[in-house]
Formats: structure tokens, sequence, C-alpha cells
């Protein structure tokens, strides 16, 4: 029997899907490497990034709301909202009546809002839209790996610790592709753990059987399962000792974010963490949802926040918030709003230089019935890449973008 050339990488994958590996990478061919050590405690934190995806596209008209404009009032006659229902920001706009929170943090000056976020030649289907922003990149998955793959490429490169990049929840997104520095991701952290056995340790092992290789192999599959094992160990450690006063919504957005707080103060060596809220695609019956998923939000948000500035690593994380696209200004006939461009983001934490930014888009010079982009997202992603994360933006986004002042 003619025996082919072990290829440890396959392998890796391979086992890796048998026992759950504590690491994972939508690419069946990614390396990982794997190195795991703690932090010294007496070194000051990192700086932490922490991505918050509302999947299915936000309403940015229902989010930051201009409650004063004709043309709004005019295509929203069911879905718009009156001065009195909103947070008034000024006397053109306000936010979303259930954003209390949100709207403590931006008065004490520690959340900044991006308005018109959105890019060139924008498309309207999820998938694509996902891609690009998940990407940097208008080709989407073309263009190789996510945002934060590239970004680990620059910042990281020598850092081997395979809890580097963490997503809270069930979807990874594609923003944390990557070969080099693939994520680790879980949804509950207590069932989160190496499950082979040492039998598909060995049986793996001997498939490399060549030529008398196989010890080897079986040796390199065993320290990937020992470190794997450390990983995780690691993480369900960090969030089983963790403590704090502050009360998390009792949801799964709000378990989420109790964890990153606990990930972010485990001084496990994270620099990235994810989370998504999901259910913002409002094609029917918006208004009731809307509003529900600005609760979750914002009492998720809020707990968070309150949390993080218990601590010193906690000081050093910032988060963004972001869906792939906004929705159209015309409300549908279902009392729903579909498809659109540009939308706000929000971006939070002790370091942020809170207030307004960019330019709230025009209602009526609009682009195929939805508001233009007035901020191009990579100008945020740019920000955070040079002044939080230290790192070459150009490098990451593959050309230079304006930065903006809500970081120093």
């Amino acid at each position: 029997m003619t025996s082919r050339p072990f290829d440890r990488r396959a392998l890796l994958t391979g086992f890796g899907a048998l026992g759950g590996l504590a690491l994972v990478s939508s690419r069946a061919h990614g390396a990982v490497r794997l190195f795991s050590s703690e932090l010294d405690p007496r070194e000051p934190a990192p700086h932490m990034l922490l991505l918050v995806q509302l999947s299915g596209g936000n309403d940015g008209l229902s989010t930051v709301v201009p409650y004063a404009d004709d043309a709004y009032r005019a295509a929203r006659p069911t879905l718009g909202f009156a001065k009195q229902d909103v947070l008034v920001l000024d006397d053109y706009k306000g936010l979303h009546g259930e954003l209390e929170g949100v709207r403590k943090l931006l008065d004490a000056r520690k959340l900044a809002i991006v308005e018109g976020v959105g890019y060139p030649n924008p498309i309207r289907s999820h998938f694509k839209s996902y891609e690009v922003w998940h990407t940097a990149d208008p080709r989407g998955r073309a263009a190789g790996q996510g945002w934060i793959g590239k970004l680990g490429d620059v910042a990281w490169r020598d850092v081997q610790d395979p809890n580097l990049v963490v997503h809270v929840g069930a979807n990874v997104p594609y923003s944390l592709e990557s070969a080099a520095h693939p994520p680790a991701a879980f949804v509950n952290p207590a069932s989160y753990r190496w499950a082979g056995e040492k039998e598909d340790v060995d049986a793996y092992g001997k498939m490399g059987d060549s030529e008398g290789k196989a010890e080897s192999n079986l040796e390199f599959l065993r320290r990937k399962v020992a470190d794997s094992q450390a990983s995780s160990q690691k993480i369900r450690s960090a969030v089983a000792r963790y403590r704090t006063d502050v009360e998390y919504p009792d949801e799964p957005f709000g378990a989420a974010l109790r964890d990153v707080a606990a990930l972010a103060n485990g001084g496990i060596g994270t620099r990235v963490l994810s989370v998504e809220l999901t259910g913002f695609d409002t094609h029917t019956g918006q208004r009731a949802r809307h509003d529900n998923l600005m609760k979750q939000l914002d009492r998720g948000l809020t707990a968070l926040a309150a949390d993080l500035e218990r601590s010193e690593a906690g000081k050093n994380v910032v988060g963004l918030v972001f869906s792939e696209f906004g929705r159209r200004v015309k409300e549908n006939g279902s009392r729903g709003t579909d498809h659109g461009v540009a939308a706000p983001c929000f971006v939070f934490g002790a370091s942020v230089k809170g207030g307004l930014y960019g330019k709230h888009p025009s209602l009526t010079a609009l682009d195929a019935g939805d508001v233009a982009h007035t901020t191009d997202f990579r100008s945020v992603y740019a920000t955070l890449i040079e002044r939080w994360m230290g790192a070459d933006s150009s490098r990451v986004l593959g050309q230079k973008y304006p930065t903006l002042g809500f970081l120093g």
C-alpha cells in the first residue's frame, strides 16, 4: 500500500473537528500556531479592541433620529419618531428613546457616534456587504483573510498565543479569519474544553505512519492537544473566577458581554474580542422589534461600560458597534424598512473622546432611495488600528484613510 505524505495542517484541522479543538478557522488549510502564557501582572494591561456586530442591517434613522427633518417625517408616516419620543441631542436629531445608558455615556464623553458610515459603490446584499465590512475590501472574501486577521499579521506577527483573538458566540465573523492567528470561539465558557480522547490522538497520529515518521507526527499532535487544552482551561478559569457587582441583563447578549469583561480582566493575552447581536433585518413590523433590540443593546453596553471602568485592564478596552449596512429612508408597505446603505457607528471606552463625528447624511440628496455615506468605514478602522492598536493602517487596509478624532 502506497502511503501519502503526511500533511500536518490537514491532520490538525480534521483532528480538531473530531475533538472540538479550542481554536477555529474557517480555512481548512489554515496554519494553527499555538503558544500560551499568562501576562505578567506587573506589566500594564495591553490595549484591547471589542467588536460588537449588529447583524441584519441596523436602521440608522431609528438609532440616531432626525426627528425635525420634514423629509424624514414624510418618508416614515408610521415608523417615524417625534421629538417627544427621542433623547434629544440638538434641534435636529436625537437618540432612540431606549438608549438612555448610551446617552449617559455620550454625555460623559465616553462614547462617540460616527454618522453616515458606509463605503463607495455600496452593496445591499447582507452577505456581500458583510464581506466588504469584514475584509475592509470591496472584493470581500476574494481579498483573503479578515481585517482583524490582517491586523494580526502586522501588529502581532510573532505572537503565538491561541487566546489572542476570541469570539463569544455561535457564529465566528469573517473579520477574524486568519491563517496565523485563528480565533478561539465559544458560546458557553463552561463547556469550552478539549473533548478528544487519547485514542483519537493515537489514531490520527498513525494516519501519518510512513517511513517511520509516525512517532514525530504523534508528538506533534500531542503538543497541539496540550496547547489547546491549556487555552480552553485559561478561558474557562478566567470566566469562572471573575467577580463583579455589576448586574448584566439576563439574556444571551448580556451574558456574552459579561464574558467579555471577564476575559478582558483575565490577563490571558487577548487583544481582540468579538460578540454579535442579531435580528436587525426588520423588513416587517419594525417598531416593536427594533425597540426591543435597542433596549438589549443599551442594557448590555451600559452594564459592560460600568464593569470595564472598575479596572485598569477594563479601561484599556475600546469597543466598536457597527452593522453591515443601514436601511432605506422610506418605510415599506409592511411597516418595516428594506436594505439601505449608510448608518451610524458607536465607539466607546474610557479612552474615547466622546461626541458626534462625521456628518449626518442628507435625506433629500439620496442615492437610489438611500442616504449616501459621509464617512468611509475604513476611516473608523484606520483610527482604531493606528491610534489604539499602534499599527500601520495602510498595511492592514491596503491604503491610507483619514483618521477621526475619537481617539487621541
